[in-house]
């Protein structure tokens, strides 16, 4: 049983690291005077359901540490968690900003960090 839980969180990093260098991908949050932000819950979530649909992998397990502030050229780092505890850092970079609307781009890291001992 361990073999395959193995397996399987080897082949959704492999196929996350191969198969998302770059995914375009936006969402609306609310907008006050300031910048637009997106909770970094949002954003894990929304990332996540993009790395899905992209690999045609289950959902991933995604969490972002900050708020993605919508201004064109912010970047964070989220962190992708497979079920044996190894990761796989992703980029997200907002690209642009229209209104309520923060288009980012995601950016999966080529190689996995294994889980800790």
């Amino acid at each position: 049983m361990t073999i395959t839980r193995l397996s399987r969180a080897t082949s959704i990093l492999s196929a996350v690291a191969a198969g998302v260098l770059l995914v375009g991908c936006s969402a609306s949050v609310e907008v006050g005077m300031a910048e637009p932000k997106m909770s970094a819950d949002k954003l894990a979530t929304t990332v996540a359901e993009k790395l899905a649909a992209t690999t045609g992998q289950p959902t991933p397990d995604i969490t972002c540490p900050e708020d993605l502030v919508g201004k064109a050229g912010t970047t964070t780092r989220c962190t992708l968690t497979a079920d044996d505890g190894s990761t796989l850092g992703v980029t997200v970079t907002v690209s642009s900003v229209e209104g309520d609307q923060i288009n980012f781009d995601i950016k999966a890291d080529d190689t996995a960090s294994p889980a800790p001992n």
